[in-house]
């Protein structure tokens, strides 16, 4: 046997060992030893499959709180007869094989083995169980089963999991032709799961991408698989299509039917069918559109993080100075080394086209001048109302302030705030037109008339000339303090300390 054959008989040998590494938990129970009150031999096995049966049918009912209690309430039902334990036993029995499925320590199961295709020994992880909840008041985890614990349960029936759903639509099909309505039903059940699944699958196919691309080889393989996955689920939704007619009929064929009928529960099962189809097919529609935005996004994004990958990897002196100064080359391929790093040849050139090029006129025919300044903003714009607004609201804080300072000398602005709460302008706090106010006075610290001399040309100036008509010849001085007030939720200023200065006497 030559060497080409051997490769084709040990080609995808870790997908192989994948599968069988999915049953080594059941194994790891057969191996255990323990016996009832009548000292007969339990098989761990076989409870270990039961078990899963038991997470299976929770997950297909939308059961989130099932916990070690309720599985050793579940295997007292179904194996009371032939084990003879106590319910203490059984939950001991319980917490066992749920400690295999899910080991204590919370990492995933270590499956170790020779791959012959590569030659090296590699590492599997499993995870049967995952925790679902955990409820404080009792005390209890609950868990539920990962996504190997359902591939584990698919494979008990002898079909790949890629298939699952194309498989579960072909027997819906069946079972709605014989009106086995409530298998039906469960059979809706198990199709959404298979959704879960896939969507559990794509967000790690879409990290992978993005952490495992590498090179260009695992790209290309990368971009098959999603290839395959996008062809796999359109075929889904166009079956989902067929079967969303195919209901629509048998509902319309039941409804006729139950007019010569007392019996209402075959219309009320297809209702229910309907239903849950439709969400069963929204979710599969969502995760359709899905793969081909990360087959056209997610691959271009992966596709670029390798081009910068190679970027930075890329070192000049050794790639391309060492070549150069230690290698003797032609001067043939010289060129062609550096002619990349060179800067493209660039000639000014003025071509004969400009003379009938469009021309910038500065007069019309008239003979006037033509205006190209713009349009100035009009009096009654909406620029124009606020700095009247601002200018009275102005106006209010300085004839507040100068009451204050008249009456106690000095003030913190802390100090006004908590009197300006209490008065019918309180609303004014929760503007931004208030601490513009103090933005302002502590700019222009120390604050007099002169400074309304200096800026009558000044729009801001004139905005504030009520102001400095307020002050007249006094001087005010606004100093910072280290403490923070925080107005409302919205706002927060530093505190300051406003308090007079020296006055100008010699001022007209």
């Amino acid at each position: 046997m030559d060497y080409l054959e051997i490769g084709q008989v040990v080609s995808g040998f870790r997908e192989r060992m994948t599968k069988l590494a999915l049953f080594d938990p059941l194994y790891e129970l057969q191996r255990k030893r323990q016996t009832d009150r009548q000292n007969k031999p339990i098989d761990f096995m076989e409870l270990g499959l039961l078990s899963l049966l038991y997470f299976f049918e929770q997950k297909l009912m939308r059961n989130n709180k099932a916990g070690v209690k309720d599985l050793a309430e579940f295997l007292l039902k179904v194996t009371g007869k032939f084990i003879d334990l106590d319910d203490a036993g059984f939950e001991d029995l319980a917490r066992q094989i749920t400690q295999v499925f899910r080991p204590t320590t919370g990492k995933k199961r270590d499956f170790t083995f020779m791959n012959w295709e590569s030659g090296e020994k590699e590492h599997i992880y499993i995870s049967i169980l995952k925790a679902n909840a955990f409820d404080l008041k009792t005390n209890t985890q609950y868990y539920t089963l990962d996504e190997d614990g359902l591939e584990l349960i698919f494979a008990t029936k002898e079909f790949y999991t890629e298939f699952q759903l194309s498989i579960h639509q072909l027997v819906l099909r069946k079972q709605l032709e014989k009106g086995e309505f409530e298998g039906a039903l469960r059979q809706i059940n198990e199709m959404r799961i298979d959704v879960e699944a896939l969507q559990e699958r794509m967000v790690k196919l879409e990290h992978e991408l993005k952490r495992n691309i590498v090179s260009e080889e695992t790209f290309t393989r990368y971009k098959g698989l999603l290839e395959d996955i996008y062809l796999r689920l359109q075929m889904e939704n166009e079956e989902f299509e067929e079967l969303r007619q195919f209901v629509k009929e048998t509902k319309d064929r039941v409804q006729a039917a139950i007019v010569r009928q007392t019996d209402q529960r075959p219309y009320e099962l297809i209702l229910r069918i309907s239903n849950e189809l439709e969400k069963v097919h929204g979710e599969h529609s969502a995760l359709f559109h899905q793969s081909m935005v990360l087959k056209s996004h997610a691959l271009g994004a992966a596709q670029e993080s390798l081009y910068y990958t190679g970027l930075d990897s890329f070192n000049f002196d050794q790639d391309i100075a060492s070549l150069i100064f230690s290698t003797p080359l032609p001067v043939e391929t010289m060129k062609g080394v550096i002619a990349p790093f060179l800067p493209v040849q660039e000639t000014k050139l003025w071509s004969l086209l400009t003379v009938w090029s469009e021309q910038n006129m500065l007069e019309d025919s008239s003979g006037q001048e033509r205006d190209v300044k713009f349009l100035e903003i009009g009096g009654d714009s909406h620029e124009y109302r606020y700095q009247t607004m601002q200018k009275k609201v102005y106006k209010l804080l300085m004839e507040q302030l100068l009451h204050l300072m008249e009456e106690h000398g000095h003030v913190e602005l802390k100090f006004f705030i908590q009197l300006f709460e209490a008065r019918e302008d309180t609303r004014l706090l929760g503007e931004r037109v208030f601490y513009d106010f103090w933005i302002y006075l502590h700019q222009r610290s120390p604050l007099q008339a002169v400074d309304m001399d200096q800026q009558q040309n000044d729009v801001q100036g004139t905005l504030l000339e009520d102001l400095y008509a307020l002050l007249g010849s006094r001087c005010l001085i606004v100093i910072e303090e280290k403490d923070i007030i925080q107005v409302n939720d919205r706002f927060s200023i530093q505190n300051m300390l406003i308090s007079w200065g020296e006055q100008d006497d010699n001022r007209t």
